[in-house]
């Protein structure tokens, strides 16, 4: 399946993940979301506790892929298939304008528009008709209605939607009264502190599995885009984070850390093909985003 989505580049580090005198072991939930493995270690909790909040998990990650998977019946390919989306849902608004403030920082880096031009390149045709659908400006957003102003015109949600799916677990594990939590969904939050009081610890890799930096999570997210990580188009010549602007990518891997989830993922896709002084100047947009790495 084509996917505009990168290798995970993050390899979590969970090792002394509780005390040897804890009163209960670390509870570990495993699936797929928005097409990436995800993984969720809880701290806390007992069997009964720990089963009834990954149930809970597992509904809203399923809502979530209702809204905005690419491949499957979706709010995203209703409004791509039709150009139109009837009073759209909360979340589908949430992550609209959230999509939009990204996009305006990295003066349009950051594009989910770029989902026809994409699919051009890596199916082998000519981009050019393409290029003439791309535009965040074409997107109309209402309570009422989100509409695309040119017909043929798709978008792709896959350099946020895992940000996004991340925080709405992270919300649903505080609300539960948990406290130390990793969560992995394509992007990483780590809650509170591994069982040991250190900072759930990550690594940043290449996609060839080289490491380039480590860094702590305690109550933040960690997003890594990595523009090689998938390779599109006949004979795989293209990276697969593709601008919009018509610019290649600068860098191999951009990393981020932020608050939220869903915001360290729309940058560090954007930061890929972004120079250093335009990344800074992003940055400075978003009070609690770091950049993590850059390669």
């Amino acid at each position: 399946m084509l996917t505009r989505r990168r290798f995970l580049t993050i390899v979590a580090a969970a090792a002394a993940i509780r005390p040897a005198r804890a009163a209960t072991p670390p509870r570990e939930w495993r699936g797929r979301a928005l097409g990436a493995e995800a993984r969720i270690v809880l701290l806390g909790a007992d069997g009964i506790a720990a089963r009834r909040l990954f149930r809970r998990i597992e509904g809203e990650l399923a809502r979530i892929e209702r809204h905005f998977s690419l491949y499957a019946a979706s709010s995203l390919t209703r409004l791509n298939r039709t150009g139109r989306l009837a009073f759209p849902a909360p979340d589908v608004l949430a992550l609209f304008d959230l999509a939009g403030k990204v996009h305006a920082a990295t003066d349009g880096a950051f594009d989910p528009t770029v989902q026809p031009l994409w699919r051009a390149l890596a199916e082998g045709r000519d981009p050019a008709p393409a290029r003439g659908l791309i535009g965040w400006r074409n997107v109309q957003v209402a309570p009422e209605e989100i509409r695309l102003a040119r017909p043929g015109m798709a978008l792709t949600f896959n350099g946020i939607a895992q940000g996004f799916a991340t925080d709405r677990v992270a919300e649903l594990v505080r609300a539960a009264g948990f406290g130390n939590v990793l969560i992995d969904i394509g992007e990483i939050a780590g809650l509170g502190r591994r069982g040991d009081g250190a900072p759930w610890a990550a690594a940043i890799a290449l996609a060839d599995g080289t490491e380039v930096a480590r860094t702590g999570l305690s109550n933040v997210a960690l997003a890594v885009s990595s523009s090689g990580g998938t390779r599109i188009g006949p004979g795989g010549h293209l990276g697969h984070i593709i601008d919009a602007r018509g610019s290649p990518a600068r860098w191999r891997l951009a990393a981020v850390t932020a608050p939220s989830a869903a915001l360290a993922d729309g940058l560090s896709t954007a930061f890929c093909l972004m120079d250093r002084e335009a990344i800074a100047a992003a940055l400075k947009q978003f009070p609690g985003a770091r950049l993590a790495a850059l390669v």
